[in-house]
């Protein structure tokens, strides 16, 4: 690794000759070689593809979610560092969909279609370096997590809805806050909790100060005077998450015959990681629990980048329109993450859903994943079968009549959802860091 260019001297260069003596190897050789030339990928497992079962009823509410983040730094030292997130929810229906073009939508009528149909909510972190009166970097993000949950220009549904799922409001009972490990230095104690229905509280340890957002782990990613990048991009997924349950959580407690007609999409994978997948248990029991009531909820979440995406390129070339193939945790562990399968199963603590990769037609190609229906809260589904995806006829029924022809295997919903959350690197970024260098030199 050479040396980097400072302020009084130029960088090292890399040698324009140091290569030669890797390609002397024979082996180096045809490795490149078989590089170059183009062939057929063979795979060691056999991809069962089955043909789309027949489908249900189209769903003629949807609801989309989708969310964007943009970490502007500056340049010198210290490098300060703020991280702006954006998150929205969109809610259209078939009718509406019906009149716009899926080739070339007029933008007047997106305009009116995104009209009083969408809530956004943005936030913005300090990450390094940038001073909060009174507060650290550590506990200045906790606040502002906090604060934005509770986000009024939202009415504070997102902070409802995390109650909802993380007290399991939705059984019944009243359940106090499951342990979690104190967030304050010093104490970090592994038996913090909060009350029923509570915001804030205390630990019974140390006495400090704690928030409901403490228990989804953000602290783990901070230390007092600054915080992992990674906080951003997990506020965002978290709150992305939340927003689709709000919608889910309405119609549950309000007309439970609406939500059977609802659809609602996610961009990104069904899946919390690391130390926020606390809230992945919750979900599960909740999705179960409709399941067993009789209003299954129909939930979607699509990858448009990833290995997913890449390997569905590779055994989608064989497959026919009108099918679909569910990977098991040996195919994804071996096949697509190339580990072992003997160490835990794939999304196990991660995934409140399954994969599935579906061929819908010659032109859309997708990486979906569904809710199972197993009607047991705990159980974890390491083969998971077609007849066990929930809501999947009704899905395949309105697939059809959702596609967008713009972009490669779009889906109008996400796609109007990501235009409303969207923080583009140009020109938004710009923006951001005319904004931030405004604020963060003072």
């Amino acid at each position: 690794m050479p040396y980097q260019a400072g302020k009084n001297l130029p960088g090292e260069r890399a040698s324009k000759l140091g290569h030669l003596e890797v390609l002397k190897s024979p082996l180096v050789k045809e490795l490149v070689k078989n590089f170059e030339e183009p062939s057929e990928v063979e795979l060691d497992a056999p991809v069962n593809w089955e043909s789309i079962p027949a489908s249900g009823e189209q769903l003629d509410i949807i609801f989309s979610v989708d969310g964007s983040i943009q970490t502007i730094e500056d340049k010198t030292p210290p490098y300060k560092a703020l991280a702006f997130v954006k998150t929205a929810l969109m809610k259209i229906d078939q009718v509406a969909l019906s009149r716009i073009d899926k080739v070339t939508p007029h933008p007047f009528a997106l305009r009116d279609l995104m009209t009083d149909a969408a809530l956004y909510h943005a936030t913005v972190f300090p990450l390094r370096h940038v001073k909060v009166p009174g507060l650290t970097v550590y506990d200045a993000v906790r606040q502002t997590i906090f604060e934005s949950v509770k986000d009024s220009s939202l009415y504070g549904e997102p902070m409802e809805t995390l109650k909802w799922l993380a007290y399991e409001k939705w059984s019944g009972e009243k359940k106090n806050l499951e342990e979690f490990q104190c967030p304050h230095i010093g104490c970090e104690s592994e038996h913090a909790t909060l009350p029923y229905d509570a915001e804030e509280g205390v630990c019974s340890n140390c006495g400090n100060k704690l928030y409901i957002t403490d228990m989804l782990g953000f602290h783990h990613d901070m230390a007092e005077n600054a915080a992992s990048d990674s906080v951003g991009t997990a506020y965002m997924n978290i709150h992305e998450t939340l927003l689709l349950f709000t919608g889910i959580r309405y119609f549950w407690n309000n007309n439970k015959d609406t939500l059977k007609r609802c659809l609602f999409f996610k961009d990104g994978p069904l899946q919390i990681r690391a130390q926020y997948s606390k809230l992945v248990a919750p979900i599960r029991r909740f999705l179960a629990h409709a399941y067993k009531m009789g209003v299954p909820i129909n939930v979607v979440g699509q990858e448009k980048t990833g290995y997913f995406v890449e390997h569905l390129d590779l055994i989608g070339r064989n497959a026919n329109k009108g099918q679909l193939f569910i990977p098991d945790h040996k195919y994804i562990c071996e096949q697509i993450q190339h580990r072992s399968a003997s160490g835990e199963p794939y999304g196990k603590d991660t995934n409140y859903g399954a994969k599935i990769f579906l061929i819908l037609d010659e032109r859309h190609h997708f990486v979906l994943t569904l809710p199972i229906t197993t009607g047991n809260m705990k159980a974890f589904i390491l083969d998971p079968q077609i007849d066990l995806l929930m809501g999947l006829p009704n899905i395949l029924a309105t697939l059809p009549t959702i596609l967008s022809n713009r972009h490669e295997n779009a889906l109008l919903p996400i796609e109007l959802a990501n235009s409303i959350a969207s923080l583009s690197t140009y020109p938004s970024a710009q923006v951001l860091k005319l904004f931030a260098d405004a604020n963060i030199k003072k």
